[in-house]
């Protein structure tokens, strides 16, 4: 062979087998068959292919496979490329060179994204310690009120201006503002020259505790004790009175206060348990070595970086070892526990009511909190549980969580990608014809006319056929929820069919940021270069409420999806100021599908499970970095160099702080609307920026009330602050289709309980990359535990619906089954989050808070106090380990399918066989729980029968409760409030309300019978039903109820009785 010849074949390999390659990912991503086709013939082929070179023929591509490969791979590029552009709307905006009815679309360069180059001070060798500079204060003028003391504070020395320009005369006021609620505020005792920019948080935008009407004597018992002293600065303390245990205290530390840095810290016990401080992907409990930044970014889910909700709020719980002789209490240091030992925990929680960005710094022996700008603005809760510290930090500080209307509790799906009404319907239908319920069906950003909120496109998502189908969706008892992005597209002032209304009438009635200047703010986000409304300006809620009014009145939404709330800009700046001649622009950086974005991830294990066609996205992967690092060409090898900027006396540097939190953007201009935009009030988004996500929910439930008069808004909104729980709920952002983010997603879930979050759920199946049959099935029965089930993907990955792989449309509805059981109880639950503050999803060491063991326990949790589900999270596992807390203190549990009573040991980890498919469920002893009967719509779920599951404790008693109403009512006229007990072999039920429900109890299962039963009373009478005792199990079931509740299970009260 000659040389020619030789590298012409060399040549033709390499490109045969990255092609095959890569047409064998995409024949397995359509369809299996079709893949295994297509590989059975590349091998047939090849073993012959040699045979087709001769000496004389030096054509690169002499194989026939060649130029077959060469048509497959330019035809599903193609196609790749179209289905792109068909999803962004009827303009495409897929980069440079694609055309509109107007002109080539402009991609915006990526650097208009770079921000200055900045070292978060934490990771600054030339970082100067405040500590070590800063003079201090010193206490005066303290007078005892009635209600705690005032003092004023003065600076105990020169300046240090570290960060910032000191503050030099500071005002202290302590409340004991109720029962079980410290406050300690320091704010700035005058505002002159050298601290008017000093941003004090108002009531206004987020409400500030005040003293309680009846604090005069509930004060009294409160159980938590303010000391302050002198020596050497001024310090605070506070200790619990009821054991002596210093709680917090800035003993040893200065405080430091600047216009533009606060710090204070305290000491914490060794192995300390802190949980909250959101929002972050990270294990429930905190941990000593960890550095939590808030700042809302828009970033799709790091692992311990800032993300897209402010919540600085902790609980800290302390374990203590009860001597058995003589009572004393021992503090838990240790990670390991006696089975044998009994204990007691104590918890309270600790609240900063501020707005700006933060840090704070858990490291082994103390925490340390630091904020770039503000005032310190504590409230300490004592609870000394957890219930009772989430419910006074609810009740007292950032208000109860919204009641959800009944079907918010259904099953949602969505997607990025879904292209027409046509689709969407058709994911409808095929739901149906698979028996899988489905509530409610969403629309990302697809729908929009080239990404413009309250705007459809005119073709794909046209009004007329959109009002066909909702009516078919509406009528079948099923639900619409769009997205609304929080950017407003800007019109091209060049272009007369531009013209944009939403835009219009906000910029008419001022109801948009501003530069300082007080021209418009125009960043850039989707539909190119974007203003963003001023929830602080007197207009924009009323604006947005007539928006989305207009825009129901064209489409029937049920509720609205708030997504890039923090706010989101693609832009440093105000970018588009001088480039609205450009717009619409693509984003400078690809959307998921298009060329050098084509998405080849999957999840842990699945060249284990799907070896070649693992082995094909991996080669596929490996040629699309390569040409984008081509196309990068080398790394710079200049050495870095940070911007550092010290301060101004009197004068705050908004746009580059002096000091630099450790925020994931970097620079807090990247990926943000800039720090120096400017509200109608004149305060500047530096101070408020993570507020924007929960005033633009604020606004949004406002406008809904406008729309659905005296019904409940549904809104599940990204970006939170304290208190968005009143309005909305949350879900988690853009996770990542991995075993590990479905882990992430039981802490993530249980610290928003902590937020008085409760309507939590994630992106089941995974949002970033391609789901696989495995973590599919795993996760479609995990997330119907959660409160909000939807199931969500990016554009151009695999389809992820429980119908598109059997196994996972079998587990799904297996878990769904259950769910639409519990109902009735996951309602009750909601009903009482809404009106006490209590949580929904919980934490095992919330119920069992005398086990340290259970501190860090994440990968279970409880649905309420009776449910506990343990799923499997690990790839290739069948079996899964747990815990029954309580066992051999009183506590049982029973399996929720096989009824029988769980056998396990104190502080046993279980193993537990969960072959794919099943999810292991437990139901706590001591607990009734009403239950419906499963359907394709809650509507549907409502007009079923009744049954009751009795699990009964070791002394053989149980007791539960149920909440009725219409079900979407703000203020129904009626309700229904049942209480259920059990004991002495007879089942109770009272009621309380006028609420009528219909459908009659059809049966009664009761679980530890511990002996055969022969009689059956209703209300002292012999009834007809059907009885059945399991010996084995210990389970009595009763049915044919129906005749003798034909009114309905809760018009009467009654007894049922057994012997």
């Amino acid at each position: 062979m000659d040389a020619a010849l030789f590298t012409m074949t060399a040549l033709e390999t390499v490109f045969l087998c990255s092609s095959s390659a890569f047409i064998t990912l995409q024949a397995f991503q359509f369809f299996t068959l079709l893949g295994w086709l297509y590989v059975c013939f590349v091998v047939t082929y090849l073993l012959g292919w040699l045979k087709l070179r001769s000496t004389a023929n030096v054509m690169v591509f002499a194989s026939p496979l060649s130029w077959f490969n060469i048509f497959l791979y330019s035809t599903i590029l193609l196609g790749k490329i179209t289905y792109a552009q068909s999803s962004s709307g009827s303009s495409p905006v897929a980069g440079s060179g694609t055309t509109t009815s107007y002109r080539p679309i402009f991609t915006v360069p990526a650097d208009a994204d770079n921000g200055a180059n900045v070292l978060p001070t934490i990771y600054d060798p030339q970082a100067v310690d405040a500590q070590s500079v800063c003079p201090g204060y010193k206490a005066s003028n303290v007078v005892r009120t009635s209600s705690g003391l005032n003092a004023t504070l003065k600076l105990g020395g020169a300046a240090c201006n570290v960060y910032g320009t000191d503050i030099e005369t500071l005002s202290l006021t302590v409340q004991y503002q109720s029962a079980d609620r410290l406050a300690i505020k320091i704010v700035p005792a005058v505002t002159d020259a050298s601290n008017a920019s000093q941003y004090l948080l108002p009531d206004r935008l987020i409400h500030e505790p005040t003293i309680d009407a009846d604090a005069t004597t509930t004060s009294l018992m409160n159980d938590l004790s303010f000391q302050w002293s002198n020596d050497p600065s001024f310090s605070f303390s506070v200790y619990r009175v009821s054991t002596g245990d210093m709680l917090f205290s800035t003993m040893g530390t200065k405080l430091v206060f600047e216009n533009q840095f606060v710090e204070f810290a305290s000491p914490l016990p060794e192995n300390y348990n802190l949980y909250g401080l959101g929002e972050t992907i990270h294990g429930l409990r905190l941990g000593n070595n960890f550095t939590k930044t808030i700042y809302a970014a828009d970033v799709g889910d790091p692992i311990d970086c800032n993300l897209y909700g402010s919540h600085p709020f902790y609980m800290d719980t302390r374990y203590y070892e009860i001597d058995p002789m003589t009572g004393n209490l021992t503090l838990v240091t240790s990670n390991v526990t006696n089975t044998t030992a009994d204990y007691i925990s104590y918890s309270h929680g600790v609240y900063l009511r501020n707005a700006h960005g933060q840090e704070i710094l858990l490291r082994p022996s103390n925490i340390t909190w630091r904020t770039i700008g503000g005032s310190i603005d504590l409230y300490f809760f004592s609870g000394p549980t957890q219930p009772e510290v989430t419910m006074a930090y609810q009740q007292g500080a950032i208000g109860l969580p919204a009641l959800q209307q009944y079907w918010a509790f259904g099953y949602h799906q969505c997607r990025w990608g879904y292209q027409n009404w046509s689709v969407l319907e058709e994911v409808v239908n095929t739901y149906e014809q698979f028996q899988i319920p489905l509530e409610t069906i969403w629309t990302d950003i697809d729908y929009m006319n080239q990404y413009r909120d309250f705007d459809n496109d005119a073709i794909r998502f046209n009004y007329t056929t959109g009002q066909e189908f909702l009516s078919r969706l509406h009528a079948s008892g099923r639900h619409y929820v769009p997205i609304i992005d929080a950017a407003i597209y800007v019109p091209n002032p060049e272009n007369a069919s531009d013209a944009y209304a939403p835009f219009a009438t906000g910029n008419a009635t001022n109801s948009f940021l501003t530069n300082p200047d007080g021209s418009l703010y125009i960043g850039e986000v989707w539909p190119g270069y974007t203003a963003f409304p001023d929830w602080l300006s007197a207009s924009a809620g009323e604006w947005w409420s007539n928006t989305i009014t207009d825009y129901h009145n064209k489409i029937a939404i049920d509720g609205i999806w708030i997504d890039m709330s923090e706010v989101s800009s693609f832009c440093v700046g105000s970018c588009g100021s001088n480039n609205l001649s450009m717009n619409p622009v693509h984003p400078g950086f690809n959307l998921p599908g298009e060329p050098g974005s084509i998405v080849y991830d999957y999840p842990e294990g699945f060249n284990l499970t799907n070896a070649t066609e693992a082995a094909a996205a991996s080669s596929s992967s490996s040629m699309q970095a390569a040409a984008a690092s081509s196309k990068a060409g080398p790394t710079p090898t200049t050495s870095t160099s940070y911007l550092r900027t010290t301060p101004t006396p009197g004068v705050r540097n908004i746009n580059h702080p002096p000091y630099v939190i450790n925020n994931v953007q970097g620079d807090l201009a990247v990926h943000a609307a800039s720090p120096n935009a400017t509200h109608a009030d004149g305060t500047v988004e530096y101070d408020v920026h993570n507020l924007y996500g929960h005033e633009i929910l604020n606004a949004t439930y406002q406008a809904l009330l406008n729309v659905f008069p005296g019904k409940r808004p549904f809104i599940i909104g990204r970006s939170t602050f304290a208190g968005s729980g009143m309005y909305a709920g949350h879900w988690g952002g853009d996770n990542f289709s991995k075993f590990l983010y479905m882990y992430f997603s039981i802490p993530q879930a249980l610290s928003f309980s902590l937020f008085g979050i409760p309507m939590f759920g994630v992106d089941t199946c995974g949002f970033q990359g391609n789901s696989d049959e495995e973590l599919c099935n795993r996760w479609m029965q995990l997330s119907a535990f959660f409160p909000f089930y939807r199931n969500h993907n990016t554009l151009s990955a695999n389809s992820q619906e429980a119908y598109v792989w059997s196994s996972v449309a079998e587990a799904t509805k297996k878990a769904m089954a259950i769910r639409f059981q519990l109902l009735p109880y996951m309602y009750t639950l909601f009903y009482l989050s809404h009106s006490t503050g209590s949580t929904v999803m919980r934490a095992l060491s919330w119920e069992f808070p005398n086990d340290p063991s259970l501190a860090d326990a994440d990968r279970q949790f409880l649905l309420g106090p009776a449910i506990m589900v343990t799923p499997v999270l690990v790839q290739g596992a069948t079996t899964v380990g747990g815990v029954f807390p309580g066992v051999g203190k009183g506590e049982v549990w029973y399996d929720l399918y096989s009824q029988a009573a769980v056998i396990a040991s104190p502080g046993q980890n279980v193993t537990i066989p969960a072959p794919l498919g099943t999810i292991p469920v437990y139901v706590r002893g001591g607990y009734v729980l009403p239950m419906q009967q499963p359907a394709m719509t809650t509507t549907d779920a409502r007009k079923t029968p009744w049954s009751v599951l009795v699990a009964l404790s070791m002394e053989g008693t149980a007791s539960g409760e149920l909440y009725l109403d219409d079900g979407e009512s703000v203020t129904p006229n009626t309700t229904l409030y049942v209480e259920l007990t059990a004991s002495n072999n007879a089942l109770r039920s009272f009621g309380r309300g006028s609420y009528n429900d219909s459908n009659p109890l059809a049966n009664v299962t009761v679980l530890g019978i511990q002996q055969p039963v022969s009689n059956i009373t209703f209300n002292g009478a012999a009834v007809g039903c059907n009885v059945n005792y399991n010996s084995s199990s210990k389970v009595l079931t009763i049915t044919g109820l129906n005749n003798a509740t034909a009114q309905g299970a809760w018009t009467a009260d009654w007894v049922l009785a057994w012997m």
